[in-house]
């Protein structure tokens, strides 16, 4: 609930001033050009360092702030990451743009499920791995952490497989292009459909030229606005494995929130500099959760997962560059 938190009491207060202030020196670091890693990561590499670093000493005072951030707060920037998007990108990609967008989704996420099983990793981490490799990285394996109600370790690992990856991918695009013989349109396309987040496709699309950076961006943003739809069959799929007698369909309120804010910015009722402001505090309290995420991380548990969840996001990597450029041609 959003009046679980007591802000009452300074401590906790204190806790939730620390980390905005935290945060917002992430983005600073990344808006700034001083370091090349994502203000998510840099987050939960910083939560990683504080929580191995005598933050047990003072854990009892900052653990109900800590477990506010990851719960309600993630799901508030989660909803408000909606305005990031609008009903007008999907027009400029057309048809064939969103079909490319729910088929790389349905092949990837299938795929996951599939090696998961084989490979002998458990559901939840299969599709955290997954979640992330075919909607937007870290923002999706978040989002998906509280419907699965996975431990912070698999998210961590989750999410170092999607940054190692997807770093791979901004770095793959602008050394291979020429190699692909595509149109600015299908070469968008295809960096829209396949590198994992959204900072990463703008990055690897912008060092090929604009034009293709302004279509791998539109077709991206589809991509993002999969998560809702998908959050929603995730907790229908929840339900019928649960298979408990009176159980029920537990619809997670951030999806349809998600939805409603891309509504909402389709509709041009906010200025532009209202949007602006909407989506920096959206970016603000995402990464306040990837450095709470971060504190109740521990490194010990991380290794225990061993080398499964790498194997498998390698192995989506190669399915989202072969199969995106499969579906490209077929789709163009």
């Amino acid at each position: 609930m959003w009046l679980s938190l007591p802000f009452s009491r300074p401590s906790h207060f204190a806790a939730l001033l620390l980390l905005g202030l935290a945060s917002w020196g992430c983005i600073s670091l990344n808006q700034h050009g001083w370091v090349a890693v994502s203000p998510l990561m840099l987050a939960i590499l910083l939560g990683i360092i504080i929580g191995h670093s005598g933050y047990q000493r003072v854990e009892d005072k900052f653990a109900i702030t800590v477990q506010w951030a990851k719960g309600p707060l993630l799901r508030l920037a989660i909803a408000l990451y909606g305005f990031r998007l609008s009903l007008e990108q999907i027009q400029q990609v057309g048809i064939n743009g969103v079909l490319l967008a729910a088929l790389v989704l349905s092949l990837t996420i299938g795929t996951a499920l599939w090696m998961g099983k084989r490979l002998g990793l458990d559901r939840q981490t299969s599709l955290l791995v997954g979640a992330g490799s075919a909607i937007c990285g870290a923002a999706a394996v978040l989002a998906c952490q509280s419907q699965l109600k996975a431990s912070d370790e698999k998210v961590s690992v989750a999410i170092g497989c999607v940054v190692l990856f997807g770093s791979l991918a901004m770095l793959f695009y602008p050394l291979t292009y020429t190699f692909l013989s595509l149109t600015d349109h299908q070469l968008g396309l295809l960096i829209g459909a396949t590198v994992h987040e959204v900072a990463q496709v703008a990055a690897a699309s912008g060092a090929i030229s604009e034009p293709v950076q302004q279509v791998a961006v539109i077709e991206k943003m589809l991509r993002v606005m999969l998560l809702a739809p998908f959050l929603l069959w995730l907790s229908w799929s929840q339900k019928t494995d649960e298979n408990a007698p009176g159980s029920r369909l537990h619809i997670p309120w951030f999806a349809l929130g998600f939805l409603l804010c891309s509504l909402i910015s389709s509709m041009d009722w906010l200025s532009n500099e209202s949007l602006a402001a909407i989506r920096f505090v959206d970016e603000l309290i995402l990464t306040m959760a990837m450095l709470a995420l971060g504190l109740n991380t521990r490194i010990a548990d991380v290794l225990k997962a061993g080398r499964r969840p790498l194997v498998m996001a390698a192995a989506l990597f190669v399915l989202l560059i072969g199969g995106g450029l499969t579906l490209t041609l077929a789709l163009t």
